[in-house]
């Protein structure tokens, strides 16, 4: 493979990649703690915190690299942050290497629990022994 076509192949998982280093720095210069972003719809309304309530301020600490502090605002941005990362370098290993990109397919049970999970955890997180996981 010549160096041309590796560069055009990898050219999407690079632009991605520059898109999300562009997000983070402006996360990072803007502290999502102290500036005013959009509040989230449902807890301006209801007063509930919703499944991504504090992902922005979760993605801000995690650019200060303080994951303790990403992880008290939203614990579940901090791991869709890990499998977003490891998707894309398994994306970018597969552009690099000129083969398929496979990654499991999600199946219904798999998207039950899911949803089971972010049901409990949305609740759990509206409760008040549920404070530790509320955006803060």
């Amino acid at each position: 493979m010549t160096a041309p076509t590796r560069g055009r192949s990898i050219a999407a998982p690079l632009g991605v990649a520059a898109a999300g280093v562009g997000g983070l720095v402006l996360l990072h210069v803007r502290d999502p703690r102290t500036s005013t972003y959009l509040p989230c719809p449902l807890h301006a309304l209801t007063g509930l915190w919703c499944p991504g309530c504090g992902t922005t301020r979760a993605l801000g600490d995690l650019t200060r690299g303080d994951i303790a502090a990403a992880a008290s605002s939203n614990v579940v941005a901090v791991v869709l942050v890990v499998v977003a990362v490891g998707v894309w370098g398994l994306w970018l290993r597969a552009r690099w290497t000129q083969k398929p990109l496979t990654l499991p397919r999600p199946n219904r049970p798999a998207a039950a629990v899911l949803v089971a999970l972010l049901t409990v955890f949305t609740v759990v997180r509206n409760t008040p022994w549920g404070t530790t996981i509320a955006p803060t």
